[in-house]
């Protein structure tokens, strides 16, 4: 939908709007189920957006600064993620229990998100398809601008790393394993956003320069090292620093892999490019993580972390063979 229209801004509206809109009600909720629709409406409001977003942010880019910008635009999400439960940390240690009153709140927040929407400016490019009609002279079909091969072979590679890419919740049930409580999970998850952000605009900004590839599987070999170290540490000093070293992992890899997107998508695709991503990507978790479960279940915790280790070095060597260097121009 954002290729066929000259204006993305309002699937990014609409995204951001029913996602601020729902988050509020779990302060209504009742029960379980009620809470799950919530929580899937707000995260089809984040389907809805997050392409749309991404090739917005392309078209104020240049190819040598596309990974700064997708890198900071990162950084600032995990900012985010450190400051909104700080926020809510702080409320509840003055209001103790008042979690209903906690989550009508998320309507502020989101309000003035959506009101800043309106502060974005956006010009209306031209369609390809426009062009074509205009152009009656010039035997154009009208038809949208193929997907390169190199944006295949590119999602195909990210499928391999991203089946051993499962939810960070294994990372945290291991740490609450041998840490015996729950009780400091919280702030070293924080901890991790905080290395998230920084190293996100250093990351994506290092891309500009040295090519996505080489940053991209950077961040991959960092993932298979940390997977490595959980599968091996028995202690919880050595997973709280695999767990830090853990957010070179997104700082490298998020927003260097939206700036090759970017790179490898003509202008007019690039919104169903950035769709094909998000799928690739949101598929491949739930794909992982089963598996994830399924390997620890069976063979234990060393096997499955090994797995995901094995696959992001797998998808390392095959980035390298299948998709050539990206560097500014």
């Amino acid at each position: 939908m954002a290729d066929r229209s000259p204006r993305k801004r309002p699937l990014v509206l609409f995204g951001y709007g029913l996602s601020s809109l729902a988050r509020p009600f779990i302060a209504l909720a009742t029960t379980w189920t009620q809470v799950f629709i919530v929580r899937v409406l707000d995260r089809v409001g984040k389907g809805v957006r997050g392409a749309p977003r991404d090739a917005m942010l392309a078209v104020w880019t240049t190819p040598g600064t596309r990974g700064k910008v997708y890198g900071f635009h990162r950084g600032m999400d995990h900012i985010g993620a450190v400051v909104g439960p700080a926020l809510a940390s702080v409320f509840l240690w003055f209001y103790p229990e008042h979690y209903r009153t906690l989550f009508a709140l998320t309507i502020v927040p989101g309000a003035i998100a959506v009101a800043l929407i309106f502060l974005v400016p956006e010009k209306e490019v031209r369609l390809q398809s426009e062009v074509a009609k205009s152009d009656v002279g010039s035997g154009a079909t009208g038809t949208s601008t193929p997907l390169p091969g190199e944006f295949t072979a590119f999602m195909l590679v990210l499928t391999v790393f991203t089946l051993g890419n499962s939810t960070d919740a294994f990372l945290l049930l291991k740490l609450t394993d041998v840490a015996g409580s729950a009780r400091f999970i919280p702030l070293m998850w924080a901890a991790l956003h905080v290395v998230k952000a920084v190293v996100s605009v250093a990351g994506g900004s290092w891309s500009d320069r040295v090519g996505r590839r080489a940053v991209i599987v950077i961040g991959w070999v960092v993932y298979a090292v940390v997977y490595a170290g959980f599968a091996i540490s028995g202690s919880l000093p050595a997973l709280v620093a695999w767990f830090l070293l853990y957010g070179f992992y997104f700082g490298f890899a998020e927003g260097t892999e939206k700036a090759l997107v970017a790179d490898l998508a003509p202008p007019d695709r690039r919104g169903f490019a950035f769709g094909v991503y998000n799928a690739v990507q949101g598929l491949g978790s739930l794909a992982a993580s089963v598996v994830f479960g399924l390997v620890w279940k069976w063979y234990g915790a060393t096997a499955a972390f090994g797995l995901g280790a094995a696959l992001a070095v797998t998808a390392s060597a095959l980035l390298f063979a299948t998709v050539r260097p990206s560097r500014p121009i």
